[in-house]
């Protein structure tokens, strides 16, 4: 339908397909000065040629601009195929840390997240042009897929290794920001990798009296692996301080190791910056627009747009308002559940369970739900024959009190957004000069509206950061936590420095460390019976389980990187951001919340609530309402490029551009 109405190169097209029908004729030599991003889409479409040519069917792929388009076809279907393989990678090893068999059945909610992805406006409308965004992002998620492949195992092969090098060349064929998501992101996941499958044994902490002490315990144990990195749903923001230094700390110890898992990767580095350096810069042609400029607002404008486009994923935080509503009729007893405490309770406490997947290690549901009123009285009060020190326990109250780090969190981002807003607001000219695009229309009616709006969109900026990064961590009940995660809800990798070994407690956590599937012992073999109970009656078990901070962290980082270079605001820019983090959105089961939870009690299977029931059981209904709301952007943005074209005018009603009919995209 595109090439029958859009029969001429549009936009960009009038670069990138003369340019891709000189590749096809063989002139590699060639090249237009305006085109900024490296040749791979070209040498692809060449290859689709000879591919044809080859098979005896040269008229399946002639190079004019209808079959250069059905390129971008070709790599949507092959970017929804590569997203299904990595979220069913990421669900085999949470399955795959409980079990000696590999996971063998594809969840439903990795099929649709994978459907999902390839609808995703920006790629489903890029993909009938010929521009370089569909390409580039599925050659960025058969990298991933490596990536995820090799940390599946303690230590990668030589071969691996070639091919995690050649993967990372050819996304940087397609365009020079990849480099970020394949050194940075992928490179970074490894390094956090290489420094956990350290796995040193857990020990007993001493009861210690000063901060000094503290430090140097903690210090020793992240030296040899044992680091601090918790679920992103148990985690406040003092934790991912922590998890940063603990991986650093880790790493730097231990250089040879993370060195043999990261060195494809710094072999890509160095070919990125052997060609930076033969070039005389980044962008190939007309350096003179894509000057590289630090642009922070960038790290604004990504959250608007992740919660614009996944608006279905954020309806979880609809429950925790409708639970502040209720408590502010029926407030609960006060009973000691005001802070934070440095001892380790039996559970962790929040207005709702928890969303994270429960280890088959640890105790059933109902026992979960009966602890949660319960804390280690005993704990606390055994005696210890020393206190600790003013400056422990100056710690002590700062980072385990209750408002303190998240108060400290809210305060510095809304500061660093108030500074970047005020001194690092910048609008590029390409921004104002083209009609054609929404970008134009938004910055138009939003921040060229003023120095006041400019300065209230810190509000919604902040709600949605909020909103999406808690969408990541997999549970809403984040606004709403009050207690430190402990024994029974922790991950093995739980290190926290400012635990102060108190009573009977001499360990944060008693859960093992992942196995290594190479070494698996067949006393595993029993459990596999009972793991395939378990999924069979929830299947979104395995799809629920979060992130970890670590790589929340490395995303966010990959993510900075790749946007605050760039002076001009573009969609397209933000494609692999949100195709990385929807990859990693776990499914949300609605019955996991307590103030759900009644309406489901005491009904019947055969009731339609009890059919509702059993539904959210198995299927994570947002995903539904995705698809929906994708598809309604994809008809309504389709519908007016094809069908609502215009004329350029100037303001005396003369006609411009030649006459050429004028679409709106993104």
């Amino acid at each position: 339908m595109v090439s029958e109405t859009v029969s001429e190169p549009y936009l960009d097209e009038i670069f990138h397909i003369p340019q891709a029908q000189k590749y096809c004729d063989g002139s590699f030599l060639e090249w237009d000065d305006k085109i900024t991003t490296p040749p791979g889409l070209y040498l692809f479409s060449y290859l689709l040629k000879k591919a044809a040519e080859a098979g005896g069917a040269p008229w399946l792929f002639s190079c004019d601009a209808s079959s250069l388009r059905v390129t971008n076809v070709l790599g949507l279907i092959v970017l929804a195929s590569l997203a299904l393989l990595c979220r069913h990678e990421i669900e085999s090893r949470f399955y795959e840390a409980q079990s000696s068999t590999h996971l063998r059945v594809v969840s439903t909610y990795s099929i649709h997240t994978a459907l999902n992805t390839a609808l995703f406006p920006l790629l489903f409308f890029f993909s009938g042009l010929y521009y370089t965004d569909v390409i580039s992002t599925a050659v960025v998620v058969g990298a991933y897929l490596n990536h995820l492949k090799r940390v599946s195992r303690d230590q990668s092969s030589l071969v691996s290794d070639l091919g995690t090098i050649l993967m990372g060349i050819s996304a940087l064929l397609m365009r020079q920001t990849n480099v970020f998501w394949v050194v940075v992101w992928m490179g970074g996941l490894e390094a956090v990798h290489a420094v956990k499958t350290l796995r040193p044994h857990h020990v007993d902490q001493p009861f210690m009296t000063t901060l000094t002490d503290q430090v140097k315990f903690y210090a020793w144990r992240y030296s040899v692996g044992d680091v601090h990195d918790p679920p992103l749903d148990l985690a406040w923001p003092d934790d991912m301080l922590f998890t940063t230094v603990s991986l650093g700390i880790a790493a730097l110890c231990n250089p040879v190791r993370v060195a043999r898992q990261v060195w494809p990767y710094i072999s890509v580095l160095f070919a990125f910056a052997s060609f930076v350096a033969w070039n005389g810069g980044v962008v190939l042609g007309d350096k003179s627009n894509h000057i590289a400029t630090l642009h922070l607002a960038q790290l604004l404008y990504i959250w608007p747009f992740f919660a614009f486009f996944s608006a279905p994923l954020l309806l979880p935080y609809v429950i925790p308002i409708l639970n502040m509503a209720k408590s502010m009729f029926h407030p609960p007893r006060l009973g000691g559940q005001g802070a934070r405490s440095s001892q380790p309770s039996t559970t962790f406490i929040s207005p709702e369970p928890s969303c994270s997947v429960q280890s088959l290690k640890r105790p059933e549901s109902s026992n979960v739900k009966e602890t949660l009123t319960t804390t280690s009285q005993s704990a606390l009060e055994t005696p210890t024959t020393e206190s600790p020190s003013s400056a422990l326990k100056a710690a002590d109250f700062i980072f385990n009190s209750t408002f303190t780090p998240w108060i400290s969190y809210i305060l510095l981002t809304i500061v660093a957004s108030v500074v970047i807003v005020r001194f690092n607001t910048i609008i590029h000219p390409f921004t104002l000069a083209d009609n054609r695009h929404y970008m134009f229309y938004i910055f138009r009616y939003t921040i060229r509206r003023g120095t006041l709006i400019k300065f209230m969109l810190i509000f919604p900026y902040t709600i949605s950061r909020w909103m999406v990064w808690g969408t990541l961590a997999g549970c809403a009940n984040c606004m709403l936590s009050s207690n430190r995660y402990n024994v029974n809800e922790t991950a093995p990798y739980t290190s926290y420095p400012l635990w102060i070994a108190r009573g009977t407690k001499t360990r944060q956590t008693d859960l093992e460390y992942p196995k290594d599937m190479s070494q698996v012992a067949s006393s595993w073999k029993p459990k596999n019976s009972e793991l395939e109970v378990v999924l069979k009656n929830d299947p979104l078990l395995i799809s629920a389980e979060p992130a970890s901070t670590s790589t929340g962290l490395v995303f966010l980082l990959a993510t900075t990187l790749s946007l605050i270079t760039a002076p001009l605001v573009e969609p397209r820019y933000f494609i692999i951001p949100w195709v990385m983090w929807r990859l990693l959105v776990p499914a949300w089961r609605v019955h996991d919340h307590r103030i759900v939870e009644p309406s489901f009690t005491g009904v019947t299977s055969e009731s339609p609530v009890g059919k509702a029931k059993e539904i959210f059981k198995r299927y994570d209904m947002r995903l539904f309402i995705e698809t929906l709301w994708f598809l309604a952007i994809n008809v309504a943005t389709g519908y007016i490029f094809l069908m609502n074209p215009y004329i350029w005018k100037d303001e005396n009603g003369r006609i411009l551009d030649d006459g050429r009919l004028q679409r709106f995209m993104w």
